[in-house]
């Protein structure tokens, strides 16, 4: 049986994105269903427009989600080989050096010309079925400027056969390509490999796609905290699906159940929402300590210096934390408007923020704060948590109003209208700052 070869093919003219992921995607998935090869091609034969920078962007892209190779080729490093299959086409009378009227000067006046035998091609695709067009339109088409030069056409069909390639998964931009390449394979004898292309990701709009829509490049999506598995699990459903209404699927579930045939002809909907759901869902498979690290690397100076001298009031934020973001840079933005200074810093306040929308009475809520700080008073310091201090205050606000008890309480701690509940953020900052917290707040609201 044929050894089943795959590639991923990408030029480097700009960074790796969405799209284009998806293609070494589901290119590395099919080679490692078939225990196959994934060979990484760098496409780089316009020299104007090829920057090494731009490669090393890609290289760093799949190997982050880990979309390994298992052979690695550059076209710029080709050219002899290209050479001589131009040189074989020529001697078999399927290229011919062709005079050309210069239309800028320096141009040149010769380029290789694929002679076209004018037919109907026909292909078969896995994901669309049978394709069919009419050459006679394109031509006797340009393959070389020289024979240091090959065009895209020319140079990818020779790497394919060259490599073994049995397996093309690309875009659907790529299809009226197709034709072309494959009369030149014919003429080098080179046996057609299986094509699969596939359907574009179009905004929700279903518009192109944009950055505007949340689409960034793979290299944006990591510095902003997206998880390589997020990603992946994101990319795989744009598509294509496993059968089912399956949401998270992992890379090992992808590999036995990826196939060819389901992909999708009609367009794949890119959802920003979608991916954060994801994230938020790997996120919260991280370890503590994974976890850790990636909240402080985007807490402020100042908050990295209170996590450090306070790691128990830290380690009990990351819940909390994570609760409340879709992916990591979150964390900087809330960090920088000062959303988690009150963990580690008694907050200052106008009274007015202390009392809740139907009980506007200070002195009642002063009151009622001081029968909170009684019943707290009563639990033992060691077992200050959300269950206990919940127990002891519930009956109380339940009898006189929950509203009226929990959300000066809470607003006494936190200095905010949105926090974690009462219970929970007691328990973080510890029995005594919470007494603290709650006297401050007993005296402003009488002042």
């Amino acid at each position: 049986m044929t050894e089943v070869i795959t590639r991923f093919a990408p030029s480097p003219t700009g960074v790796l994105h969405i799209g284009s992921v998806r293609t070494a995607l589901y290119s590395w998935l099919y080679a490692r269903q078939n225990n196959g090869k994934f060979i990484l091609r760098i496409e780089d034969t316009d020299k104007e427009r090829s920057k090494k920078e731009f490669e090393d962007n890609i290289l760093d892209g799949l190997n982050w989600l880990g979309l390994n190779h298992d052979e690695f080729y550059r076209q710029s490093d080709r050219s002899p080989i290209y050479k001589k299959h131009l040189i074989d086409l020529i001697a078999k009378g399927a290229v011919y050096l062709s005079k050309e009227e210069p239309k800028e000067p320096g141009e040149r006046a010769e380029v290789l010309r694929f002679k076209n035998p004018n037919r109907v091609v026909t292909f078969h695709d896995e994901a669309r079925g049978d394709i069919s067009f009419d050459t006679t339109e394109l031509g006797d088409f340009v393959i070389a400027k020289d024979f240091e030069s090959p065009l895209y056409h020319f140079a990818v069909v020779v790497d394919d056969f060259e490599m073994g390639v049995t397996h093309i998964i690309r875009g659907d931009d790529a299809i009226s390509n197709t034709p072309r390449q494959i009369l030149i394979q014919e003429a080098l004898g080179a046996p057609r490999p299986i094509y699969a292309h596939l359907p574009m990701i179009l905004a929700p709009d279903k518009s192109k796609l944009s950055k505007r829509h949340g689409a960034l490049a793979v290299t944006e999506y990591r510095e902003e905290g997206y998880l390589p598995e997020a990603i992946i699990n994101f990319v795989a459903l744009m598509g294509w699906n496993p059968g089912n209404d399956q949401e998270i699927v992992s890379i090992a579930e992808m590999i036995k159940l990826f196939s060819l045939p389901k992909i999708q002809k009609s367009g794949a909907v890119f959802n920003i929402d979608k991916l954060k759901w994801l994230n938020k869902f790997y996120i919260k498979t991280l370890t503590q300590e994974k976890l850790a690290n990636e909240i402080l690397l985007r807490l402020t100076e100042t908050l990295k210096e209170y996590a450090k001298n306070n790691p128990m009031i830290f380690s009990k934020m990351i819940p909390i934390i994570v609760e409340h973001i879709s992916f990591f840079e979150e964390v900087s933005t809330l960090a920088e408007s000062g959303e988690y200074d009150y963990f580690f810093v008694d907050p200052m306040y106008e009274r007015e923020g202390a009392l809740w929308k139907d009980e506007k009475d200070p002195i009642i809520a002063s009151q009622k704060l001081k029968k909170v700080l009684f019943l707290l008073n009563d639990i033992d310091d060691a077992f200050f948590t959300p269950e206990t201090i919940k127990t002891a205050v519930w009956n109380y606000a339940t009898e006189v109003g929950r509203g009226s008890v929990l959300w000066p309480m809470r607003f006494a701690l936190s200095g905010r209208e949105k926090s974690p509940d009462p219970f929970t953020l007691a328990s973080i900052l510890g029995k005594e700052a919470t007494i603290r917290r709650i006297e401050y707040a007993m005296k402003l609201l009488l002042s």
